[in-house]
């Protein structure tokens, strides 16, 4: 009977951690592919571990309480008074302390070390990348470059990697697993992410955030390639004969699931900031308003716009319209 007992317990417990190895091979987060994901997984991997200084025992005992104090062993004290215990009671709180304290501490102090506004330390210049969600698409804008690319995004290897992003819908969550660092993307908002990708490789990205009937499919390829494929890739969608204007990007963001990757050789200036800006109403509705016709580059390093307010994009400032008409200025942190 007990070696039967024995060889049940020990194929459970083989079971369970073969059920267990096989996910994680899965778990894609844990395969990190850069220096944020590599501390997040890290962190992970951590707070596993301290929790299961609780679980493990828990189990074990349940097993072992089980078997030896069962009705049939006439070796197992009886003790029906038995109420209570100063060693068990100092287990009880001090290991649970313990974990706790060490998942605060991990957590203030990893907060700020993995703040995703932070700026990663490299002395190669970083990639600004401004990506816009729609209705279940991506855009994503290379700035520097004046090209776009729609639900496919290439990345230089071992190159920091400064994301802006918005939404021109609903909020999404933007995430590459691989990489680390989910972070929302919200209309009429603007959020930033610094990543790199140590490398080469095809990793998936994903929205997070349920935002409706195309959420299943609104994924998308992050390409990590050498710096000479990289400029391949820029000198590739140069020669796109395609361009993404207002009116492009109108038919673009209508609701649509599985829009094909769309290499675009130029971007209207400033169209980041006018899908961000479009949901201010104290802004106007037309180009004209938002400065499209010819404020739109200084609005986009924060200059005067044609209203005579300033949008302070390294502060990370909404402008928003109080009840009173007054311009009011609030930041990220304060919403």
């Amino acid at each position: 009977m007990v070696k039967n007992r024995s060889k049940f317990l020990t194929g459970s417990v083989l079971l369970l951690a073969m059920v267990f190895l096989s996910s994680c091979s899965k778990l894609v987060i844990l395969d990190p592919k850069g220096p944020i994901g590599s501390e997040e997984a890290l962190l992970i991997k951590i707070a596993f571990i301290l929790m299961l200084i609780v679980v493990l025992p828990v189990f074990v005992l349940v097993i072992w309480f089980t078997v030896h104090y069962r009705a049939s062993n006439k070796k197992a004290t009886y003790r029906p008074e038995w109420a209570h215990s100063y060693k068990l009671e100092w287990i009880i709180w001090l290991v649970p302390l313990a974990i706790v304290t060490s998942l605060s501490w991990l957590t203030w102090v990893k907060t700020h070390e993995l703040d995703p506004y932070k700026p990663l330390k490299s002395e190669v210049k970083p990639v600004n990348i401004e990506v816009v969600s729609t209705d279940w698409n991506w855009l994503f804008i290379y700035p520097d470059y004046n090209i776009a690319v729609v639900n496919h995004l290439v990345l230089p290897v071992n190159t920091p990697l400064s994301f802006k992003l918005t939404s021109a819908s609903v909020m999404t969550s933007f995430f590459i697993p691989q990489l680390g660092s989910q972070i929302y993307v919200m209309a009429g908002m603007r959020t930033r992410l610094n990543l790199l990708a140590e490398h080469e490789g095809t990793y998936l990205g994903q929205n997070m955030e349920f935002s409706g009937n195309g959420y299943v499919t609104m994924h998308f390829d992050a390409v990590v390639t050498s710096q000479e494929k990289f400029k391949e890739w820029v000198d590739e969608a140069d020669r796109s004969p395609k361009v993404m204007n207002l009116a492009t990007f109108q038919e673009f963001s209508e609701p649509n699931i599985n829009y094909p990757v769309t290499l675009y050789s130029s971007v209207a200036p400033g169209l980041f900031n006018h899908i961000m800006m479009q949901f201010m109403g104290w802004m106007g509705g037309t180009d004209q308003k938002m400065g499209m016709t010819g404020d739109m580059d200084d609005m986009h390093h924060g200059h005067r716009m044609q209203d005579s307010t300033r949008m302070n994009e390294d502060d990370d400032q909404v402008m928003m319209k109080s009840d009173s008409g007054h311009v009011q200025t609030k930041t990220m942190e304060e919403k």
